[in-house]
């Protein structure tokens, strides 16, 4: 994912600015990391550079 990206990116839960944390960058862009809201308390995480902003709830993994 391309740092970039993070000006325009906003939570799916409650549309708040996202932080961005960079656990592995690789030429510029973000490898593993995660996208948090300070507004609502969520995490998407950042794995292979993608960003997966689905909600919790509505993740396999939940």
């Amino acid at each position: 994912m391309k740092i970039e990206l993070t000006e325009i990116l906003i939570c799916p839960g409650c549309r708040g600015e996202l932080e961005l944390e960079v656990l592995e960058e690789e030429a510029g862009e973000v490898v593993t990391g995660s996208l948090h809201c300070a507004a609502c308390n969520l995490s998407y995480p950042i794995c292979e550079g993608v960003p997966d902003l689905l909600l919790p709830e509505s993740r396999s993994d939940a």
